[in-house]
């Protein structure tokens, strides 16, 4: 078997609120929400990747910042090591170019929203990050 898909994932919070993207259909896990970004490129850092995937799936400029958290995860047929940086939009509207859907969701309503299992260890983070009972 090979080895891990290794993907790169932006936390983007402005205020309140935390990104989600909604996986377009026809995809691995499609309609679940979850925080955009893709699989890394041959050579390429994380970070770049990151820059990238928001400009191909949301037509935005972005800057990448610390990791917030490491998770691996086995999928019945792939396992996938996620990179969870926190990021900005820095230029550019939201555009669904590579997704399905966005929102801005309020850490109150995150449990409103079907993420991928590998994402749920991240989302007690965001939810200390978005403060608020």
């Amino acid at each position: 078997m090979a080895g891990p898909v290794v993907v790169a994932a932006a936390v983007v919070i402005e205020g309140d609120r935390v990104l989600l993207t909604q996986r377009p259909g026809g995809t691995h896990l499609a309609g679940a929400w979850e925080f955009p970004g893709g699989k890394l490129e041959e050579d390429e850092s994380p970070q770049a990747a990151l820059v990238r995937e928001l400009r191909e799936e949301l037509g935005v400029e972005s800057e990448v910042g610390e990791v917030l958290d490491v998770t691996w995860w086995r999928y019945p047929m792939k396992s996938v090591l996620l990179l969870f940086y926190r990021a900005r939009i820095t230029g550019g509207v939201i555009t669904h170019l590579g997704v399905a859907d966005h929102v801005w969701a309020r850490r109150d309503e995150l449990d409103g929203y079907a993420f991928p299992e590998a994402d749920e260890a991240v989302l007690g983070k965001i939810r200390a990050l978005l403060g608020g009972s």
